[in-house]
């Protein structure tokens, strides 16, 4: 047996290529070995199949119709480009009518390890309901014969063993992706409907003689939009003991995104009714429930301290931090490389990666499969298109917590560092009030941060470095903070526009107007503010610049620690240092006076000698002096 390592230089490609090929199940005989992969001396480099087309064309994928390329089909001969899937999450549709990025070999690495309930914690968009429905016609029951849409895909050359469980059991499939309503009664309303809909789609119980005439009543009350709050929380155990008695099979389970209304209720005030009704719905549907084959569940967050899955010991989590499973979420180097050499624009892979790239699933190299699909569709114009595809109340949430250290380190992250958190995978929204560094673990499992490294704690949470993913989420950082900081949208980007070019043309008088019109406006933010608040204040205020400067904030230079320094990328600029005070009830007069203090301390503690270092010998400093919502500014 060989190493992917040897195995890479024996055929001439990257080693991440042939731990793909292992994971996609591409090299028959490999094997995982703790976490190594195996692989017979005699295996063979599986052949490229990979469709090449000419250069990229804009318009080639808005206009083409979808192909026949059933690779079933002898007399297929059709080149014409498929559309990209944007937005489909039903997989019939997706692996027939639009190109399809084949995931199927998770059924396999599922039917390996055979855990009664499965709950994958994936950012936003990464493909969870896709999957999800790709399991449930894999699975369910059906009149049809669904092995069509498989039979050309990975998983049907994986032998009897796999395929003998095609279209064996009845499922349960509910999403909750769109239970975003500000009240608990809408939220009840929605749920109601939901299960109604599933019940409704089990029509054969309506009549089904094997069910008992109390069991039809209930199932009558569901589908007829009557059931109570208490009915409905014994839904999915109703559900699956009367699709077993019914087929003589015990149900799968699939719940897609189960976390969607329980952070609304978070940010709605219905918390504990949602929590509250979650916790019997899945206690009856996965604790103790002697009809269940197999359970799967989606989400963001994996919801432990308010005890929703409370004495579910069958329970199996995979994080962004596991390496089980970790490509199937997402889409790996080779499954986009291949995406843009079939599109013909690889020679866009670069810009891409840097957008888009950037996450590490476990120990796999992933990017955003929304972001991929939307910049190839448009063009291969670079934009936001992730996080500008849903609200980033998190963002929001996250700020409302910040004290001094957390606003450094996030301040550090926009300017392209990694910093040291402690990541526990169990956190919720509500822990965020207790300790607010637990601002990392949710942004990381919500997509807006990446591991670089990791390493276990005795408590079973990580100490990680970690960092921004890509261009992408560096791009909400500096608009979602400098929203915050401006009173969400009370300050125009001219006024934001003003102080950068003030600072750039050393315009103190113009500065310190801007500032002070801008406190003037948010009066009511700072009416508590403290000198860690003013130095958020201002980091948000100059994002704008980091185009043309590296922004850093609380460094080491000299005999001290600066609050502000811009140095410029350009050396022809002039780089900027600026010292920030703070005291209450200070009049104008002595509001100056500790800006000159501020000022003075920059020269006394030598804050210049870092940028003297590199080379940056035109520093302009400012000395700047807050109290309540004045502001004074002294400069040289």
């Amino acid at each position: 047996m060989k190493n992917s390592k040897e195995i890479a230089i024996e055929w001439g490609i990257t080693e991440r290529s042939v731990l793909n090929m292992c994971n996609e199940g591409k090299i028959p005989g490999a094997y995982k070995e703790g976490r190594k992969w195996q692989i017979p001396d005699d295996a063979v480099k599986p052949a490229d199949g990979r469709v090449r087309t000419g250069e990229y064309r804009k318009n080639l994928i808005s206009t083409s119709p979808a192909p026949n390329t059933d690779k079933s089909d002898p007399n297929s001969t059709s080149t014409t480009t498929k559309p990209l899937p944007i937005g489909i999450s039903d997989y019939i549709r997706a692996q027939s009518e639009y190109y399809y990025v084949d995931k199927t070999m998770l059924i396999k690495d599922f039917l390996d390890r055979k855990p009664m309930v499965s709950l994958f914690t994936r950012p936003r968009r990464f493909g969870k309901t896709l999957n999800m429905d790709m399991l449930r016609v894999f699975f369910e029951i059906s009149e049809e014969d669904t092995s069509i849409y498989f039979k050309d895909k990975q998983i049907w050359s994986c032998g009897d063993s796999y395929t003998r469980h095609q279209g064996k059991y009845p499922v349960i499939f509910l999403t909750f992706k769109d239970v975003k309503f500000d009240s608990w009664e809408a939220t009840l309303n929605k749920l109601s409907a939901l299960l109604q809909a599933e019940y409704g789609r089990h029509s054969e119980l309506a009549d089904s003689t094997k069910l008992a005439d109390y069991e039809k009543a209930y199932y009558n009350k569901i589908v007829s939009g009557s059931a109570n709050e208490v009915d409905l929380s014994s839904a999915l155990e109703n559900l699956s003991r009367m699709l077993y008695e019914h087929y003589g099979t015990n149900t799968i389970i699939i719940i897609d995104e189960y976390d969607t209304p329980i952070q609304e209720g978070y940010s709605k005030n219905f918390y504990d009714e949602i929590i509250g009704f979650m916790r019997n719905l899945f206690s009856g549907g996965f604790k103790d429930n002697k009809f269940l084959a197999y359970g799967f569940l989606t989400g963001i967050l994996r919801i432990a301290q308010e005890s929703i899955f409370s004495g579910l010991n069958n329970l199996s989590v995979n994080t962004v931090l596991d390496d089980d499973y970790d490509s199937y979420f997402g889409f790996t180097y080779p499954e986009v490389h291949q995406m843009m050499e079939y599109y013909g624009c690889t020679n866009k892979g670069k810009e891409l990666q840097q957008w888009y790239d950037g996450y590490l699933f476990g120990n796999q190299e992933i990017y955003n499969p929304w972001s991929v699909i939307n910049y190839i569709s448009k063009g291969c114009v670079p934009q936001a298109y992730w996080v500008n595809a849903g609200r980033n109340e998190i963002i929001e949430d996250v700020m409302k917590m910040t004290f001094e250290d957390v606003y450094e380190r996030l301040s550090a992250l926009m300017q392209g560092e990694k910093v040291v958190a402690r990541i526990n995978q169990t956190t919720v929204y509500r822990s965020l009030s207790d300790d607010p560094a637990n601002i990392y673990s949710i942004l990381l499992v919500a997509g807006y941060l990446k591991i670089v490294k990791k390493h276990l704690q005795a408590d079973g949470s990580y100490l990680c470095e970690i960092a921004i993913p890509n261009n992408e989420i560096a791009a909400v950082y500096k608009t979602e903070i400098l929203s915050y900081y401006a009173n969400i949208g009370v300050i125009k980007d001219t006024t934001s526009n003003v102080i950068a070019e003030s600072l750039y043309s050393n315009d103190k008088d113009r500065l310190q107007k801007a500032v002070g019109e801008y406190m003037t406006k948010s009066i009511s933010f700072y009416d508590a503010g403290a000198e860690g608040f003013y130095h958020g204040l201002v980091l948000g205020l100059i994002a704008l610049m980091d185009n043309q400067y590296r922004i850093k904030s609380n460094r080491e230079s000299g005999d001290g620690r600066y609050d502000v320094s811009l140095s410029p990328k350009d050396k022809k600029h002039a780089g900027i240092i600026m010292e920030i005070k703070w005291e209450k009830d200070l009049d104008q007069a002595e509001l100056y006076k500790l800006a000159d203090k501020a000022l003075s301390q920059i020269d006394d503690k030598h804050y210049d000698s870092e940028m003297l270092q590199d080379g940056v010998t035109d520093i302009i400093k400012f000395g700047m002096a807050f109290s309540g919502k004045e502001v004074a500014i002294k400069t040289r």
